[in-house]
């Protein structure tokens, strides 16, 4: 009798025992993670110099700047009648690939417009069209030779075509998926066919002495520093922007300057508005064009991929 009551007690101290360790473990489970590392015993010492290779972890496949595609269009306009005609049309797209080491870009842009009033002529006023490719060779995470090459027409700043022949190498200060800051130096090999008015050389008075027409083309060689930002930390907003300076190695006081920067918000979807502005300084321009040529443009994006 006494042996089976010894038996009993056994197994309902078993079932207890194995009770209190499953309510203890799903007790210990429910806890947060900070709160058992604050009770787990230290082992008495410290090591921040291990030997061996260190290695870091992995970067998730979406903030890996290794891996990339990126493809959009857009498109905006502006139409009036009645006493005051006007139209103006601005388009632009931009692809981006990244595999690995290498990147391909290209660019392309139009901005078009023509005005007049009631019962005048419409006159075009503005006109130009602009297109970029782009090849990148990444020796590290942070330096890149790259080759760039691109085309422009632009009636009002007296050019049927500016191609621009870009090698050189950049340097970035940060580089990761959603946010870039770069630097980059290089050759800049420019050729310009010009528009036939743009080459009337007007005398200087008191003289009246015609003067000869500029060269139909031109080629130049300068020397070229780019300074680029581009931020998408935020996932409904982007904001870009860069400052380009063109040395001219024949003539010392002959330069250019580019500078643009843009901000796109997303509206709903793929959709999003994009607000750019460009601003184009020539020191020594063509006869009877500005130095300083600017353009602000408001876009309806679609973001393909």
């Amino acid at each position: 009798m006494k042996t089976r009551n010894i038996g009993i007690l056994a197994a309902l101290f078993s079932v207890v025992a194995v009770t209190s360790t499953r309510s203890a473990l799903a007790d210990e489970a429910a806890l947060p993670a900070e709160t058992l590392k604050a009770q787990t015993a230290t082992k008495g010492n410290t090591e921040v110099a291990k030997g061996g290779f260190a290695t870091a972890a992995p970067l998730p496949a979406d903030e890996d700047p290794r891996e990339a595609t990126e493809a959009s269009v857009g498109a905006g306009g502006l139409f009036s009648s009645g006493n005051a005609r006007q139209v103006a049309v601005t388009s632009l797209g931009k692809l981006r690939l990244r595999r690995d080491e290498h990147q391909f870009t290209t660019l392309l842009s139009a901005n078009f417009a023509r005005a007049g009033k009631k019962g005048s002529t419409v006159d075009t006023t503005v006109e130009n069209y602009q297109g970029m490719i782009r090849y990148d060779y990444f020796l590290t995470n942070n330096i890149a030779l790259f080759l760039q090459t691109s085309a422009r027409h632009d009636r009002f700043q007296g050019l049927d075509l500016r191609y621009n022949l870009d090698p050189g190498i950049a340097y970035f200060f940060i580089n990761t998926k959603k946010q870039q800051l770069r630097a980059e130096a290089g050759y800049d090999f420019q050729y310009d066919v010009r528009r036939n008015e743009s080459r009337v050389q007007t005398p200087v008075p008191p003289s009246t002495t015609p003067l000869p027409l500029l060269d139909k083309s031109k080629a130049q060689h300068n020397a070229r520093l780019f300074l680029g930002y581009d931020n998408k930390l935020y996932e409904s907003v982007s904001f870009t922007s860069g400052l380009e300076y063109l040395q001219s190695f024949e003539r010392s006081e002959t330069y250019r300057l580019v500078f643009d920067i843009g901000l796109k918000s997303n509206i709903g979807g793929n959709f999003a508005v994009a607000t750019t502005y460009t601003m184009r300084f020539e020191n020594e321009p063509l006869p009877s064009v500005e130095q300083t040529d600017s353009i602000a443009s408001v876009n309806l994006v679609y973001t393909l991929f």
